[in-house]
Parts: C-alpha cells; sequence; structure tokens
C-alpha cells in the first residue's frame, strides 16, 4: 500500500492534478453511465469525475449518472457514446474490444503478471495516448483514463485447484471475450463463454463449475453462496477505461476539455487506491464466509503457455512493436 501510495503521488504531480485558475464554463449537462451498481469500483471513478467537474466549473456544469444498468450492458453503452446519448461511461475493457480491438492490448494474459507494471504502463501518458488515438479511430470513443481493478482470480465448487492439472474436467464459465477464451485453452481446458446476467445461475444450478473474477466481484455477487474454493490467479488484471464520446470531446472548448480530462485522470487516480484497499477488504470477507483459499504451485507455466497466444493478436493491438514497447515500458527502471 505504501508503493500505491507513492505512485499516486508521482502521478498527481506528472498529470498535473493541481488547482487552475477558475475559467468561465458554459453551462452543460454530461450524462455518465455504468452497467455497474452503486458503490462499484466503476461509480467510485464516476462519482469523482462528477465531483471534480462540478466543482472547479462552480457548478456550471453538471454530471448526471445513470447506474446499474439503467442505460443498458456495458456494451450498450459504447453504443450510446458512438450516438452521443450519453457523453461518459465506465467498463470493462473486454467490452471495448468489439468496437475498438486494441484495447486487447491490455488483456493479453499476463501482461501484467505484477500490478505495480499496470501502474507503470496505464500512467504512461504518451503510450496511453497512442492508445487512446487508435480507439477512437476504431469504436468512435475515446479512453481518458484506464481504472484498475483486482486480478481475475478462480473460484469454484468442485475442488482445490493448485496447478494447471487440477483444471481438467471442470466447467468454467468465462466472458465471451476472444482473448481469455483463448487463454483457456492454451491450459488445455475449454471455457464455457456465458453472459455475465447468466453466471450466478448456472452456478447455483450445476451447470457450470466455476468462474474467474476479481475478489471485489465475487464479494458483490455472494458467490460464497454457490462456490467453495478461490484460488488466486494472475493471468488477467481488471482494466477498464473512462471513456468519452468522441464526437462530443472534439466539438468541446479548451477550457472544458481540459477540465474533462483533468477530472478523468484524478477519477482513475482515486478508483487505483480505492481497488487495492477493497480487493484485501472482499478477500477477507470471502473467506469469512467459508470460502477456501488456494496457491498455485506452478504460476509460471501457466504464464509460459498463456503468453504463446500472443502472436494471434499482435495484428489487433498495432502490432509485435506495440507489445514490445509495452513491456519495454514496464521492464524500464
Amino acid at each position: 500500500m505504501k508503493r500505491l501510495i507513492c505512485t499516486v503521488t508521482t502521478l498527481l504531480m506528472v498529470f498535473g492534478l493541481t488547482s487552475a485558475n477558475a475559467a468561465d464554463y458554459k453551462k452543460m449537462t454530461i450524462r455518465a453511465a455504468t452497467a455497474n451498481p452503486a458503490g462499484s469500483l466503476h461509480t467510485t471513478a464516476i462519482d469523482k469525475f462528477k465531483e471534480v467537474i462540478e466543482k472547479e466549473s462552480n457548478g456550471a456544469i453538471k454530471v448526471q449518472t445513470f447506474y446499474g444498468g439503467s442505460m443498458g450492458d456495458e456494451q450498450s453503452n459504447v453504443r450510446q457514446l458512438r450516438s452521443q446519448e450519453i457523453q461518459v461511461a465506465v467498463l470493462a475493457v473486454g467490452n471495448l474490444t468489439p468496437f475498438a480491438p486494441q484495447g486487447n492490448i491490455f488483456y493479453l494474459p499476463y501482461m501484467f503478471p505484477k500490478i505495480d507494471s499496470a501502474y507503470k504502463l496505464l500512467g504512461d501518458d504518451a503510450f496511453t495516448g497512442k492508445v487512446a488515438d487508435t480507439v477512437a479511430q476504431q469504436s468512435g470513443t475515446r479512453p481518458l483514463s484506464w481504472l484498475i481493478g483486482g486480478y481475475r482470480h478462480l473460484t469454484n465448487a468442485k475442488k482445490p485447484i493448485e496447478k494447471m492439472g487440477d483444471l481438467q474436467g471442470l466447467k468454467i464459465r468465462v466472458p465471451p471475450v476472444e482473448v481469455q477464451l483463448e487463454a483457456f485453452r492454451s491450459w488445455g481446458l475449454e471455457p464455457h463463454p456465458l453472459a455475465w446476467s447468466e453466471t450466478f445461475n448456472a452456478l447455483q444450478q450445476n451447470v457450470i463449475d466455476g468462474q474467474e473474477n476479481p475478489h471485489t466481484v465475487n464479494r458483490d455477487q455472494k458467490f460464497w453462496e454457490v462456490q467453495k474454493y478461490i484460488t488466486e490467479l494472475h493471468y488477467m488484471l481488471w482494466v477498464g477505461p473512462m471513456l468519452v464520446s468522441e464526437g462530443w470531446y472534439q466539438k468541446l472548448d479548451a477550457d472544458t476539455k481540459a477540465l474533462v480530462n483533468k477530472a478523468a485522470k484524478e477519477a482513475a487516480v482515486t478508483e487505483w487506491k480505492w481497488a487495492a484497499e477493497q480487493d484485501e477488504v472482499a478477500k477477507k470477507q470471502c473467506l469469512d464466509k467459508g470460502m477456501v483459499l488456494s496457491t498455485i504451485t506452478d504460476e509460471a507455466v501457466w504464464q509460459e503457455k498463456a503468453r504463446t497466444i500472443w502472436p494471434k493478436f499482435y495484428d489487433k493491438v498495432g502490432g509485435k512493436a506495440t507489445v514490445d514497447e509495452a513491456v519495454s515500458i514496464m521492464s524500464a527502471k
């Protein structure tokens, strides 16, 4: 946590998130949506975005929020940004990739085997700026900052998973996202793609045995009611953009655009700290409810096999050179 606090402090300096001279902002209302409920990492970010916008514009700019899927699911939110029905949305990057394949750069398995690597890459303005430009061209939406949740750990109702061989015979739900499906296939398991809205019932009815998500999601969904075992796996970090409608964003005057940029960056910094704290809290709550924690003894093998699928996605993420650049940024001293 001390390291995270230092990282946040550095980012505040890098991003220039300090008070600026007040500007005269035109009155407007920004509509911001997420398919996720109040109290989630998604709404934590939007709430901070709203706070900064309304405070620094002296109330001239209002942020109207739509939580809990009141504007539809995450992919619907992307479509609404494209049509400018809403102006801001927060979602998992996997639900951006059908519109912007470039987003897969942050979803390659074991791209972030250590969370410090994610803080470093997602805090690099030059790299994320290039990604944002490509995403905007592909999707008509622009990520202004990137949020970080916990790692997508495995849970299941059958047995502890401590090595790759323990996966065999289990029916694991994975989102219908190509890169995640391919990661599980690299481990010799055929995953079960299933919509999120159907997952709890499928676990309850033993249609599937397990799933993978951060501790906070497992806690919020009360998965202890249908799952027994947790295995901490670091193949994929939950990453999601704070997206804006590109058409709307490019029409903003310079002062308003600068404020929106600043609010998005502050929202990310706030959410990173919140997520790190909540991940530990949620893990303890799951264990207190009777779930059992296992540790993988051969994760280096999982990483080696999963990274063999990277070349399949080079053409979607700007080529091998883009991946090499990301790895170089993370490994630099």
